[in-house]
């Protein structure tokens, strides 16, 4: 409600300007106040969900971080920062990728001093888009997608990646998939053996994975369509589409290739029963040449957690 002599706008929590829920990242957005090309965005963020902040092309606003509720782990190249109720932080610009992660449920408002929360929603549409095609295309993959993404980047944090290769990680673990949306039902969910001819045709995914996600011309999923195209090569150039080796994998594909082999054996299916996981790592380790062994011994480290 506005009063018109006083010039003020009366805006109960429950009814912002707008909202965005972003179900899958534990992130809800509620635009609560926008004028002369500021806007504050209050942000609810669920225990163990990521938030970051990006530099972009032609972008010089403030911005201002809040933090109302809970506790978020700031990863900067100087240590982890813990920012608690009362704490903030701000940057103008910001110049580097920037991830904070939920240490509980929190709540923050985020200030900027250009408009942002359009791309917001836009980013969001198109992200929640290509989820529900994944969903609809296979209906355990949005699980498995972000299963992969929360093991991925635990192992991401562990190796030191930094913020930009975590970023790129964030994206590549939960969209690897994304080229199934493309194989034929009749192959994806065939429930018996392929055939050498089909197999050939599911093996494309990869590549088409990279495809899709470079047509959303998101400078972000651009960046991930690396990772999705190679998250089947392996260490030992046994994976595909290309025969990769070794050093010529990107890092984050290599995260990939791990976790996703180990979930596919741990994870129940309409054709197998689940696999305990003290036999997943015994069965992870007899193939620990075809995985690169930096990240294997990540996942073993962290083996216990994920």
């Amino acid at each position: 409600m506005k009063e018109s002599q006083s010039g003020l706008t009366i805006r109960s929590f429950d009814q912002p300007m707008e909202t965005v829920s972003l179900t899958s990242s534990g992130l809800e957005l509620k635009l609560i106040a926008s004028g002369d090309g500021t806007e504050i965005i209050h942000h609810r963020l669920k225990a163990g969900s990521r938030w970051a902040l990006y530099p972009a092309d032609g972008w010089e606003a403030l911005e201002f971080v809040y933090v109302l509720t809970g506790s978020l782990i700031w990863h900067s190249p100087s240590g982890d920062h813990v920012l608690r109720s009362g704490d903030s932080v701000s940057g103008e610009p910001v110049r580097d990728e920037t991830i904070f992660i939920a240490e509980t449920d929190c709540e923050f408002l985020y200030v900027a001093s250009q408009p942002v929360f359009h791309h917001y929603s836009e980013n969001a549409k198109e992200l929640m888009r290509l989820a529900v095609d994944i969903e609809q295309k296979d209906g355990y993959t949005a699980d498995h997608c972000y299963t992969i993404m929360r093991m991925a980047m635990m192992i991401g944090e562990s190796m030191g990646l930094t913020s930009a290769q975590l970023m790129e990680l964030n994206y590549g673990s939960f969209f690897h998939d994304i080229g199934k949306t493309r194989v034929p039902a009749s192959i994806l969910g065939k429930p018996g053996k392929l055939t050498s001819e089909e197999y050939e045709i599911m093996k494309t995914h990869a590549a088409l994975g990279r495809s899709i996600l470079n047509e959303t011309g998101m400078t972000h999923l651009k960046a991930a369509g690396l990772i999705v195209e190679q998250h089947h090569e392996r260490f030992d150039g046994s994976g595909y589409p290309y025969g990769l080796k070794g050093g010529s994998i990107h890092i984050g594909s290599a995260i990939v290739a791990v976790v996703d082999s180990y979930d596919a054996i741990t994870a129940q299916r309409v054709y197998k029963a689940a696999v305990p996981k003290e036999q997943a790592w015994e069965e992870m380790e007899r193939s620990r040449g075809k995985y690169h062994p930096d990240v294997m011994d990540a996942f073993f480290k962290l083996a216990h957690q994920l």
